[in-house]
């Protein structure tokens, strides 16, 4: 490459000869030079930067890591308790349906009612159109929760009222049970009231705190009531003699009898076979003297003679 300089003085000229590759020396120095500079600062700034600047830098974002482990974890172990929690509600509150189901079926057996009109093993009948999207709302978390304890309350109530509902049935029915009523002979006939009369041994007007029924010697005496034996043997004037306390202060008197078959302490039921007729103590032949005594006083047993038994 050749440089003509001229002389405006003495109009000569110089011929200036260059190097052939100076271009390229020209051109290196004006790009690739820069370009290597820029590069050698950036790799220089971040792989031979400060170590302190480094350090703190990637410190601080442990740091934040851990935090937010830290943040999960407690969202995990909340969640867990959480879960736990609720399935422990919903164990108990199964159980509970389950002690209502049972409750429900003894209600049944209680009342009576036909297991196919009220059958608690099969699946409750509920049903209904289905109804839009949009027309219906999903449980969210807090609402799921605040449905359990609605429903808790719920079974707490049903439950209270079920057992009262049986304590009612369980007493009537025992009170049914327990209540008097036919006559103490299943043949015979009344021959003698309460009241008033002629005593047949001394011929002096008596009170009769009983009624007599004249039946065949060796037939069945039979309870009035369920109860509980408490006398069974020989009394004055009564001869072979049998007492039951029926509760609520109502007790029977089965007297004359020629052989006792229960025992003091034995429970027996309404219709059950406690004696035969016979004529032990002041009697003038087979027949049964029947007492009934409402807290320790005889009163008239014709309306509790005249009751239908159940």
């Amino acid at each position: 490459m050749n440089i003509i300089v001229l002389n405006g003085r003495g109009h000569q000229s110089r011929t200036l000869r260059l190097p052939r590759f100076l271009p390229v020396m020209l051109l290196g120095c004006l790009v690739v030079l820069p370009a290597l500079v820029g590069a050698g600062a950036y790799y220089a700034m971040y792989h031979w930067g400060d170590p302190v600047l480094d350090q703190r830098m990637t410190a601080r974002w442990q740091g934040q890591l851990d935090e937010q482990r830290e943040v999960l974890g407690h969202l995990h172990e909340r969640t867990d308790e959480e879960l736990r929690a609720l399935t422990i509600r919903l164990a108990e509150m199964q159980a509970r349906l389950v002690r209502l189901d049972a409750l429900g079926e003894r209600l049944v057996d209680v009342a009576g009612i036909p297991s196919d009109e009220f059958d608690f093993s099969a699946p409750m009948a509920i049903g209904g159109p289905e109804l839009p999207d949009d027309r219906s709302i999903a449980y969210t978390a807090p609402s799921f929760t605040d449905a359990l304890n609605d429903l808790s309350l719920t079974l707490d109530r049903r439950e209270q009222q079920l057992s009262i509902l049986e304590r009612l049935m369980d007493n009537r029915r025992i009170a049914s049970k327990t209540e008097l009523s036919g006559r103490p002979i299943r043949r015979g006939w009344l021959s003698s009231r309460f009241g008033q009369r002629t005593d047949p041994f001394s011929g002096r007007l008596t009170m009769h705190r009983g009624v007599d029924f004249a039946a065949k010697e060796g037939s069945d005496v039979i309870a009035t009531g369920a109860g509980v034996v408490t006398f069974a043997g020989t009394r004055w004037g009564y001869g072979n003699l049998v007492e039951i306390n029926h509760g609520n202060g109502l007790a029977t008197r089965y007297a004359h009898m020629k052989e006792i078959l229960v025992e003091a302490g034995d429970i027996v039921r309404a219709g059950d076979v406690i004696a035969l007729v016979g004529t032990t103590g002041r009697s003038t032949g087979p027949h049964v003297h029947y007492e009934v005594l409402r807290n320790g006083r005889q009163v008239d047993p014709t309306p509790y003679v005249a009751r239908a038994r159940q």
